[in-house]
């Protein structure tokens, strides 16, 4: 039955992978494409929050300084070096190695403290990231920020949706097989019951810092894609919004699934863009950020569990009624009988 189950899921996602790849060639809306790899970016982003509240149980306010961290090292050697393949591979891979080891000296540091004194450590962490943005204005020019050329191959909008959306694929296919591993299945112990996973004999600190180090290395991978994507970076990389952004993608989308995280960032980047061209025909959408608000209050109250969560439930209670209704048809036939 579960096999079966995850069979169907896998078509699920194979159908909507495979529409997503030939949509460029059939829409080739120039807006439509800036928007869809903007989702596939923050949906990458969504997922590495996800690692750390919806399978490990932290909250974390700093999470931004990862994907600032990414956004800011593939710029700043796009910009002091030739634009080239080798120069952005070598981009990313300093990336990995960089928000690896901050992630793991943070999560050393910090990830002893309980609940919300980790959370406001790790905004204050990342506080200290942005000042130091705005301070060192010989590499990072402060707040203005600056722009960068890109290789060849990442200046058609084309071109790099697709590989955004096969990177987003990758993400998604790799952070599933891990939180279906023995460590995925020990750090969501950790996130129900961290006293008892402890008195079985699991060293709790060690699977939390693995989970930091691999949510803060897939969030810099999707700064360096979203400071690609504009071509441009400034300090609101590191800014709160960012980590409040995630957060939001991961509590709508559905705590816990991964895919939760993908349909989150969807919604929230399309109610972005949508409440955005509202105010451009009416002074009253303006203050989109309270129409924002509203549609967040309303997605928590009509699905506590996200959307993909309450989908879940819902179906299993459907599952439970049936089975129910069919024991309770079986004992009226066996009646029937006597």
């Amino acid at each position: 039955m579960v096999m079966l189950k995850e069979n169907k899921m896998n078509i699920v996602y194979i159908s909507v992978a495979v529409f997503l790849l030939f949509l460029p060639f059939v829409n080739d809306s120039r807006s439509m494409l800036i928007l869809l790899t903007q989702v596939f970016i923050f949906a990458i982003f969504a997922m590495s929050y996800d690692l750390l509240l919806g399978y490990t149980g932290i909250v974390s306010f700093g999470h931004a300084m990862f994907f600032g961290m990414g956004a800011y090292v593939t710029g700043i050697l796009l910009k002091q070096f030739e634009p080239t393949i080798t120069t952005l591979l070598f981009a990313v891979l300093l990336t990995i190695i960089l928000t690896g080891l901050i992630s793991y000296l943070v999560g050393l540091l910090t990830l002893r403290l309980k609940s919300h004194f980790y959370a406001m450590l790790t905004l204050a962490l990342s506080g200290l990231f942005l000042v130091l943005a705005e301070k060192w204005r010989s590499v990072t020019f402060g707040n203005d920020g600056f722009t960068f050329r890109v290789p060849e191959l990442f200046k058609d909008r084309t071109d790099f949706y697709l590989i955004c959306l096969l990177i987003m694929i990758f993400v998604f296919m790799f952070l599933k097989r891990f939180t279906n591993s023995p460590v995925g299945r020990v750090l969501q112990a950790i996130r129900e019951n961290e006293q008892r996973t402890e008195s079985l004999g699991y060293n709790v600190l060690h699977y939390k810092i693995i989970a930091s180090v691999m949510s803060g290395i897939m969030a810099g991978i999707a700064g360096s894609l979203y400071a690609l994507s504009l071509r441009f970076v400034n300090t609101s990389v590191f800014a709160m919004d960012i980590t409040l952004d995630a957060l939001l993608m991961t509590i709508i989308g559905g705590v816990g699934t991964l895919v939760g995280a993908i349909v989150g960032a969807g919604l929230i980047e399309f109610a972005h863009h949508w409440l955005t061209e509202l105010a451009k025909i009416h002074w009253i959408f303006e203050r989109w950020v309270i129409f924002f608000g509203i549609i967040y209050i309303l997605a928590v109250m009509f699905f506590p569990f996200g959307i993909v969560g309450t989908l879940k439930t819902l179906r299993f209670r459907l599952k439970k009624q049936n089975k129910i209704e069919k024991s309770l048809a079986s004992l009226e036939d066996v009646d029937g009988a006597k």
